[in-house]
């Protein structure tokens, strides 16, 4: 693997300059002003695919199309699905050290949204798989580039049937967005949480009225949503309160609990990574068990009354919660939700509970060839055995391919908790995006050497 190597370093320079043009288009999909950086991103997407050899096609989805890439070298050789997003996270410039949609590189680290979630990354593979074409492996690989992922890929699916219809196949499919636990310690995750979000409001009247001549007699819906959440969960542990909330849970075995403790996990590291000042568990593996493998409650934001400086002594009319759930295998999002609007209803007659988002978990087959095929590769281009575990975060496209392409999905990540997942001053580093073409050359031979299942 000499050559390849040398041949990775020479693609340090075309790497960075692809790197650059991307995450200078600002791609957010979430801001409607910014459809024009997203459709500037799907095109500038479809010319690098082109640039591949790959046949090119723009997919309608009924939003932002999928950028479909297509390298068909021999119908008899098994066939590989590459899946990234390209769309991004919004970035306030008053919160980052360097300006957020400016490629930015110091030293042998990429600064900029979207430099690891998932420009960076993508780029890998997509070196990975022209290192593996140059090279003449016996396999045909195929891209699916979302730009919507990040609003919860609400047209992938319509998007995905088109070129299903249109004769979209495939062996098996990877996915490159994913965190290991650790730099020098990598990891490939085999399961995802799911997630059901809901909005829960109150209105106690038409308009604020004074505190002096209604308070005591007003009811305050604040008060009664804060109230409300504590009924629901304790803050301090995150045990959720609910009855039947934690029915159908399935426990860890001992295997993956091995596969989570060989991830290098540590409570100081993680919460450095996250600039977090504490945590609710000391344990590590307790820790980590409640990011992968346990279901949540979170508030994410309560909605009301007056924020200006000072106090305005009113009584507010209404106010609003945010509220998700992580949920894991076997908990079903629809029952869930179910449980929590009935609990709520229940100590709050009158409010109104409405549903933002049902996504299943995800847990995939631990032993398959592709697994072990991705193992293969991972040792072989980080000298290191990866550990096997969850992700926290839910990726929907990954439950819509399953389905719909009726093929294996594996985890192929190369982002580090230090990297910034969704947070101010993400970046990606040389030595991660290197290691990741190395990598991805070595299971697309890994999957050549596997008969193809169509």
């Amino acid at each position: 693997m000499t050559d390849v190597r040398a041949a990775i370093a020479d693609l340090r320079a075309p790497f960075e300059e692809r790197l650059s043009a991307l995450v200078d288009l600002p791609s957010v999909s979430m801001e409607p002003e910014r459809r024009g950086d997203v459709e500037g991103c799907a095109r500038l997407a479809a010319g690098y695919l082109r640039e591949l050899g790959a046949e090119v096609s723009l997919v309608e989805t009924g939003g932002y199309p999928i950028v479909l890439g297509r390298i068909v070298r021999d119908p008899s050789f098994p066939t590989v699905t590459v899946y990234n997003h390209l769309d991004v996270q919004p970035a306030d410039p008053r919160e980052w050290k360097t300006p957020p949609f400016t490629f930015t590189r110091q030293g042998d680290t990429y600064r900029g949204r979207g430099t690891t979630d998932d420009k960076g990354p993508a780029l890998s593979a997509y070196y990975g798989a022209k290192l593996a074409l140059e090279r003449d492996v016996r396999l045909n690989i195929q891209f699916l580039w979302e730009l919507e992922e990040e609003i919860g890929s609400p047209n992938f699916e319509a998007g995905l049937k088109n070129a299903v219809a249109a004769g979209l196949r495939t062996d098996s499919v990877v996915v490159s967005d994913t965190i290991w636990i650790a730099a020098g310690r990598p990891a490939i995750a085999y399961g995802l949480r799911g997630l059901v979000g809901l909005t829960v409001r109150l209105q106690t009247g038409a308009k604020d009225v004074h505190s002096g001549t209604t308070g005591g007699a007003a009811r305050n819906p604040i008060a009664e949503l804060s109230s409300l959440v504590n009924a629901c969960f304790d803050a301090r542990t995150g045990r959720v309160k609910i009855p039947g909330f934690y029915d159908n849970v399935r426990p860890l075995s001992a295997a993956e609990r091995r596969g989570f403790a060989r991830a290098g996990f540590a409570r100081k590291r993680f919460m450095a990574a996250h600039e977090l000042r504490d945590v609710r568990f000391r344990e590590d593996a307790k820790l980590m068990e409640a990011i992968m493998a346990r279901p949540t409650f979170e508030v994410h934001g309560l909605v009301g009354g007056y924020t200006g400086p000072g106090i305005k002594t009113i009584v507010p009319h209404a106010a609003e919660l945010k509220l998700s759930m992580r949920i894991v295998p076997d908990q079903k999002p629809k029952k869930v939700f179910a449980k929590v609007r009935d609990f709520i209803r229940k100590r709050c007659p009158d409010a109104e509970v409405t549903v933002e988002a049902l996504m299943d978990p995800y847990l995939g087959d631990m032993d398959s060839p592709f697994q072990q095929a991705a193992i293969r590769a991972v040792e072989g281009a980080f000298g290191r055995t990866p550990a096997l575990t969850r992700e926290g975060g839910s990726i929907g496209a990954v439950l819509t391919m399953r389905r719909l392409l009726k093929a294996p999905v594996v985890f192929l990540g190369l982002s580090l908790p230090e990297h910034g997942y969704h947070a101010i001053n993400e970046n990606f580093d040389w030595g991660q995006a290197a290691g990741g073409m190395d990598m991805f050359h070595r299971y697309f031979r890994e999957l050549a050497d596997l008969p193809a299942s169509r």
